[in-house]
């Protein structure tokens, strides 16, 4: 087990490492170590390395750390392994965020409330990640309500309520995106496809609380959340409020989510493949599997990224149709496995 730990750390040291060296631009090693130093031989490499790969490669490991924790912790609370963050509707519900912030600030619409001084003078590219959190957040509070009053909180039912106010909240960015302009549709359909192309650098400092944060918690509550996988009533019987632990996880799950959707879009099938990979490595037990997701999430994400930029020499392909054909083939040869 020690062993296979020391792998674990090693790929994630590695993986943002074997990231640098791979971009449109041609930089030998020893200019990215004068880059790390602080002495790069020209402007442009400086650019290069601290404003576009670095930041690339530090966001890319967030986003598969934080997917794949929260991945992880829904399979738990409700004991499902098909479980996903997606499934709480999420996307749809930052999808429906963005598709409101692209017809405001984008479109005729928006140009006319500007003009009659009913809307702020605010960049499009600020508007559409404030617009896509608050989305999700929306969403997830939608599902939680749901859980807490109608179906009583129970994990199975949380994910019927995810999956109701995800077609919803699809149907009503559809109808948003089908009134905006064609332009202003096809952008927010790129971003729904999920990429890295635009990271910045203040990405990371804004995902790096959320995801510590959410990690810290959820290890601080392993044993309660480990309770939930004996079955509701036996986690009763040991004094867990079922009800409050599992919208604790659901919202921190949200969290997570959310910030991580509102700048990156949609990548799917992260947080419902790799805790099924760090299961048959480390074991269930939550503190176990949310380290070991922060792990090969994180490496996985980099090194899907460096798949993503390399794949066509002329363009890049968005992150999200890689890790959806990815996760088919994957659960595919899981299901053929199962049974046999």
């Amino acid at each position: 087990m020690n062993n296979r730990w020391s792998f674990l750390i090693l790929l994630a040291v590695l993986s943002p490492v074997i990231g640098i060296f791979f971009g449109a631009a041609d930089l030998p090693p020893k200019e990215l170590y004068q880059c790390v130093v602080g002495q790069c031989s020209t402007q442009i490499n400086s650019l290069i390395f601290w404003e576009i790969r670095l930041p690339r490669v530090l966001v890319g490991f967030l986003v598969g750390a934080g997917l794949a924790v929260a991945g992880a912790t829904l399979q738990n609370i409700t004991r499902n392994g098909l479980a996903d963050p997606y499934l709480f509707g999420v996307v749809s519900g930052a999808g429906l965020g963005a598709s409101i912030a692209t017809l405001l600030f984008d479109s005729q619409i928006g140009e006319t409330l500007t003009i009659f001084g009913m809307l702020p003078d605010v960049s499009f590219s600020i508007a559409l990640p404030v617009a896509a959190f608050l989305g999700a957040v929306f969403a997830v509070t939608l599902v939680q309500a749901l859980a807490a009053t109608s179906f009583g909180g129970r994990g199975e039912h949380m994910l019927l309520a995810g999956v109701a106010v995800s077609f919803m909240l699809s149907a009503l960015s559809h109808f948003l995106l089908f009134l905006g302009d064609p332009f202003a549709a096809n952008k927010v359909i790129f971003w729904l496809m999920g990429s890295l192309a635009r990271t910045e650098l203040w990405y990371a400092w804004i995902m790096l609380p959320v995801v510590m944060g959410s990690v810290l918690l959820l290890i601080l509550f392993g044993r309660r959340l480990d309770a939930l996988l004996l079955g509701d009533e036996n986690a009763k019987t040991l004094g867990i409020n079922v009800t409050a632990i599992r919208l604790m996880a659901l919202g921190i799950c949200a969290a997570l989510t959310a910030c991580i959707v509102a700048y990156c879009g949609g990548i799917g099938f992260v947080g419902l493949m790799i805790p099924h990979i760090v299961r048959r490595w480390v074991g269930v037990t939550s503190r176990a599997l949310i380290l070991g997701c922060v792990l090969i999430g994180g490496s996985f994400m980099v090194l899907v990224d460096i798949i993503a930029r390399s794949a066509l020499s002329d363009q890049e392909i968005p992150i999200g149709i890689i890790t959806s054909a990815i996760g088919s083939v994957f659960f595919l040869l899981a299901i053929r496995q199962r049974q046999t």
